[in-house]
């Protein structure tokens, strides 16, 4: 169903998406979109979008708290070592998305993480390259024109999947694009539009 931006009580025009829900508007407005270049940042990302597959983003938002509680604040370094005690700890917190796959996945992928620290270029610099650096700006009009997935996050998931990452499909790595602002897919009309693509100054990556 395609849907336009939509004006809110505040006199602000928005994606349809988030809605009324407060800790929605406030995520599209000061997190979606906004180009990340944090290598743990973007790996935290990665992770929670992937235990999003089948679930709708409000819901891991309202859990993000108690997801950074119970991985230790998504630090790879800390996840890599998780031992099936572990796995077996988190199954049975009811504050985050239970799925032994997804946890399961969550530690390979810390470790994929890391060789990719470890032997350059870093996290962020490896993904950001397939952008030259820079965010793509997009001009969509409704939500029937945004994509679920392109070219670009089916090339991305695959040099993923390749280097050991788990649950980094296309959709899934689409999503993550969309969200950390790799690609600008706030609708035109949105106020968040312009902001996010003054956002365009090409950054200077850390390199290991």
């Amino acid at each position: 169903m395609s849907r336009a931006p939509r004006l809110h009580p505040d006199g602000k025009t928005r994606c349809p998406w988030p809605g009324e829900d407060p800790l929605y508007v406030a995520y599209h407005d000061t997190e979606w979109g906004v180009p990340e270049y944090d290598d743990r940042a973007l790996y935290e990302k990665l992770i929670l979008d992937g235990f999003q597959a089948g679930l709708s983003w409000i819901t891991i938002l309202r859990k993000r708290d108690n997801f950074r509680k119970a991985f230790d604040d998504f630090q790879p370094e800390k996840i890599a070592r998780y031992t099936d005690r572990k796995v077996h700890a988190l199954m049975n917190d009811v504050g985050i998305v239970r799925n032994k796959a997804k946890i399961e996945g969550t530690i390979l992928s810390a470790k994929a993480y890391l060789d990719i620290m470890e032997k350059g270029p870093g996290f962020s610099k490896f993904l950001w390259d397939f952008m030259d650096g820079r965010p793509k700006v997009n001009n969509f009009k409704t939500t029937a024109s945004v994509p679920a997935s392109t070219p670009l996050s089916m090339q991305i998931s695959k040099e993923l999947s390749s280097r050991g990452f788990k649950f980094v499909g296309p959709t899934i790595v689409y999503a993550f694009m969309q969200a950390t602002g790799m690609v600008n897919d706030h609708l035109v009309d949105c106020h968040c539009h312009a902001t996010c693509s003054k956002m365009q100054r090409k950054p200077r990556l850390k390199t290991k």
